[in-house]
Parts: structure tokens; C-alpha cells; sequence
């Protein structure tokens, strides 16, 4: 049976080297090994959204990729969103819109969310639901979360 193996990425713009078992999600990895804990467990088969993350520019749920399949590619997590100066634009408009409740879904709805602005700027009401519609939420309902993406795709142009 393997050993862990060495792997080497960028997760969140900086360069990091971990072990992990092949066996080991991503998810698992980035809060288990990494102590990236924002980013969410769900219902670790793929249906809530809770762990989304970006992965080369594109959203994955991280409970589906292993750890290993990140060599040398690139991770984005909620922890890589804010800066020095303050947090991202689509994390200050969850704010202002009380588009979050409990924190579960929060993390993946504003990396799914960033997925798309970064894709499609003027993305309209319709596109924004249908783009999260892999992401789930049992407190705030969607509305405030649709509107808090519209605040922000407004923000960021």
C-alpha cells in the first residue's frame, strides 16, 4: 500500500508543499493538513455546495478532487479572497445584504460567486441563480444571497 505523497501547488497565491494519502479529499487536505478551515463540510458527496473552491479558475466541490490531483495546479479559498486591506467585495455585500445565517453554505456561495463574477461581470439575476444552483442553503433562503451577488458584480466593475 503507498505512503503519502509529497504534493506541490499554489493555494491562495502563495507556493505550499504537504503530504497526504491518496485517499485524501481535497477538502480533508486543505482542513486537516493545511488548518484552512473556511472552507466547509457539507454533506461530502458533491450535493451542497458547502466546500466549493476554486480550482484553476474554475468551481469544484472539494470533497470530490483528492488532495493529490492539485500538483502543481492552483487553489483558491475563502481564506485567499480578502486582503490586507479588507475583505473582498463579494464578502463585504454578503455582509450588507444579510445574505448569510449560520456559516455553512457562506464560504462556498462566495467562492462559487467570485467563479462567476470573474467569468461574467454582468452577470443578471437569472445566470447568478442558475450558477449557484449547486450551492445549498437552509437558513437565509436565496434571495439575499442573489441580491448580494448583484451588489457585488455592481462593486466590482
Amino acid at each position: 500500500m503507498p505512503g503519502p505523497t509529497h504534493v506541490q501547488a499554489t493555494i491562495n497565491g502563495e507556493e505550499v508543499n504537504f503530504l497526504c494519502e491518496p485517499r485524501q479529499s481535497l477538502l480533508e487536505v486543505l482542513r486537516d493538513v493545511l488548518g484552512m478551515t473556511g472552507t466547509k463540510e457539507g454533506c461530502n458527496d458533491g450535493n451542497c455546495g458547502a466546500c466549493t473552491v476554486l480550482f484553476d479558475g474554475r468551481i469544484i466541490d472539494s470533497c470530490l478532487v483528492l488532495g493529490v490531483e492539485i500538483q502543481g495546479r492552483e487553489v483558491t479559498t475563502i481564506e485567499g479572497l480578502a486582503t490586507a486591506d479588507g475583505l473582498h467585495p463579494i464578502q463585504q455585500a454578503f455582509l450588507e445584504n444579510a445574505a448569510l445565517q449560520c456559516g455553512i453554505c457562506t464560504p462556498g456561495f462566495i467562492v462559487a460567486a467570485k467563479g462567476l463574477l470573474d467569468e461574467e461581470p454582468d452577470a443578471d439575476e437569472g445566470r447568478i441563480r442558475h450558477w449557484l444552483a449547486g450551492n445549498l442553503c437552509r437558513c437565509t433562503g436565496y434571495d439575499k444571497i442573489v441580491r448580494a451577488v448583484l451588489d457585488a458584480g455592481e462593486k466590482m466593475k
